[in-house]
């Protein structure tokens, strides 16, 4: 019997510093950066955010359209109309900008987690909630969230909109870690996912606009930036298209290219409209 005790309790310690290493590992992985995916920059797609730009009338047929995967995401998506047009109304922010990266996340998540989009997505027709290193359906990741926060507060900071920005997304709990983490990956509710994504547009666009190089109407710009993070949004005139590398159906993406040539594509747009002018 003692003999017994004595592995179950080696084992209990060995299985307890195994989670402890993960979850560390985890930490440290996101901490300096090792999660961050392969990025490029994408010449290959110009001529879809090109016709776009040029002529609404003549809309854009993505490849990808006609996967099961996009068909998934257009139903689970139009769920969530209602909650994008609270977000449009409370920021500015067009809900087509804030769902052209909500597209994005939504078909490298179902692309690449084959067994949960066949378990889960598929058939309930929902959002890919994510909860580990990037948070809800719209992945933003921990750091991103509280930068986006602090700089509502800092009149010093690039990307501050303002004084009557700066309580939109106080606490109310003691504890704004858990808070943060609550908000964002809610299942049931997807409305601060979407808000602080709107808040990143934003306070991008502030920062481009301040610098004199305004990208209100560059949506394939903007989708890049939210996918590259703040410290990589360096104003200039003539900004690239890119971002993470994304397989759809074979044929390599990048970020921003997807959230581009969806905005100028005629799909959604009943529930997502295309406005002329986005911030």
């Amino acid at each position: 019997m003692k003999l017994f005790l004595k592995r179950a309790f080696f084992v209990a310690v060995y299985i307890f510093a195994a989670i402890g290493f993960f979850l560390v590992s985890g930490y440290f992985a996101v901490k300096y950066g090792l999660t961050n995916e392969k990025g490029i920059i994408d010449n290959s797609h110009q001529e879809f955010i090109q016709a776009g730009i040029g002529s609404l009338q003549d809309k854009i047929k993505l490849s990808w359209t006609d996967s099961e995967e996009w068909q998934i995401f257009k139903t689970a998506a139009a769920k969530d109309t209602g909650v994008l047009v609270r977000v449009e109304g409370e920021t500015g922010v067009p809900r087509r900008l804030i769902v052209g990266a909500l597209a994005t996340e939504q078909l490298r998540l179902f692309f690449t987690e084959r067994e949960f989009f066949k378990q889960a997505f598929s058939p309930l027709k929902i959002l890919g909630n994510q909860s580990q290193f990037s948070w809800g359906v719209m992945g933003i990741k921990e750091e991103t969230a509280v930068k986006i926060e602090k700089n509502l507060k800092d009149p010093t900071s690039p990307f501050y909109l303002g004084k009557e920005w700066e309580h939109t997304l106080d606490f109310k709990t003691n504890n704004p870690d858990e808070e943060r983490y609550e908000r964002l990956v809610n299942e049931h509710d997807h409305y601060y996912s979407y808000l602080y994504a709107a808040l990143y547009f934003k306070e991008i666009e502030e920062q481009w606009q301040n610098a004199g190089f305004p990208i209100a109407n560059r949506p394939e710009i903007l989708g890049t930036l939210f996918n590259i993070g703040f410290e990589n949004s360096k104003p200039n005139g003539h900004p690239d298209i890119g971002g993470a590398e994304i397989s759809l159906n074979g044929e390599i993406w990048s970020f921003g290219s997807i959230a581009g040539a969806f905005y100028y594509s005629d799909e959604l747009t009943n529930e997502f409209p295309i406005e002329g002018t986005l911030l």
